[in-house]
């Protein structure tokens, strides 16, 4: 196992964040750790998407195969391993990359469009409805709630977010979750003619420009449009329909991470090792992948999502 990939270095507590912590051993070959604040100990791997994995000497090869793009059945086949662990790797992974780069932001001309998917149980043993063919269509024509709407996000200075907001029409209550933080008086916002995002820009004072299509209307002053955003969910919309062969709503934010970290990578020489190094910093990756199921109960039932 190259350790130059995923050792880290250990400066805080992963519990309460303080900096005043001791070295206090090692368990199971991990180095172990004691915070004088709360008293918890810890090693280098708590929360990470690393922690309690019996195989991690292939973590190295099967997060190259990841990203790859290769199949579960090919990973377990060339790693044996279990597919099942196979799939949990690959979320527990996605969870840690969820958060990386979406505090900033987004400045200059930023734009801002809705997309959909079909709500999908794939995976699902226990339907409470007939199962339908794989690349299915919704009962109802238009846009409803049998499709999650996913709101893609991006300005000039390639800074990108695509987030799953609600099943059906978008609020202004989904912009301001996630955009509402990422937005300021440097931000010129670039949408189609939606009532709901002329609503957000109002309320954050931001200057808006709307394109009609109806009428045609693609590009105004030569500078404003949505060109970019529609070129996204060009390579998007194949990539989880035709690669995967659609995916399941409960983990429909994960692969919008994975397709971001592939856009904001795609010019790196070296993504593995970028990914390992961002990712094994988030602490909070395996409650996150925790609470997966939990997410996708208040993402159907139209309730708060939790943190």
């Amino acid at each position: 196992m190259r350790r130059n990939y995923i050792e880290q270095t250990v400066n805080k507590c992963p519990h309460c964040t303080s900096i005043d912590i001791i070295g206090y051993g090692s368990a199971k070959g991990s180095r172990r750790f004691k915070c004088k604040n709360c008293n918890k100990t810890f090693t280098e791997y708590t929360g990470t998407w690393l922690a309690n994995l019996k195989r991690r000497d292939v973590v190295d090869k099967y997060v190259e195969l990841m990203l790859q793009e290769k199949s579960l059945n090919k990973i377990k086949s060339e790693l044996e391993i279990n597919k099942k662990t196979a799939f949990d790797w690959r979320h527990k992974i996605l969870s840690s990359i969820e958060n990386q780069g979406n505090t900033s932001c987004f400045l200059g001309i930023t734009e801002s469009d809705e997309t959909f998917f079909l709500q999908s149980e794939k995976g699902s043993c226990d339907l409470d409805r007939k199962s339908r063919k794989r690349g299915g269509s919704a009962k109802k024509h238009g846009i409803n709630n049998e499709q999650v709407a996913v709101v893609v996000t991006c300005d000039r200075n390639q800074e990108i977010d695509l987030t799953v907001a609600t099943l059906g029409r978008i609020t202004k209550n989904n912009l301001e979750k996630i955009l509402g933080s990422r937005v300021d008086q440097n931000t010129i916002l670039c949408t189609d003619s939606h009532i709901t995002y002329k609503g957000f820009a109002l309320d954050h004072n931001l200057e808006h420009h709307s394109l009609k299509a109806n009428l045609k209307q693609h590009v105004k002053d030569k500078v404003y449009h949505i060109q970019h955003i529609n070129s996204i969910d060009s390579r998007l919309k194949p990539w989880v329909n035709n690669h995967f062969h659609g995916v399941s709503t409960k983990f429909l934010q994960n692969y919008m991470n994975w397709f971001r970290l592939k856009e904001t990578t795609k010019k790196s020489k070296e993504v593995v090792l970028e990914f390992y190094t961002k990712s094994i910093q988030d602490s909070k990756a395996w409650l996150r992948f925790k609470n997966i199921p939990n997410r996708y109960k208040s993402l159907v039932n139209l309730l708060p999502t939790p943190d």
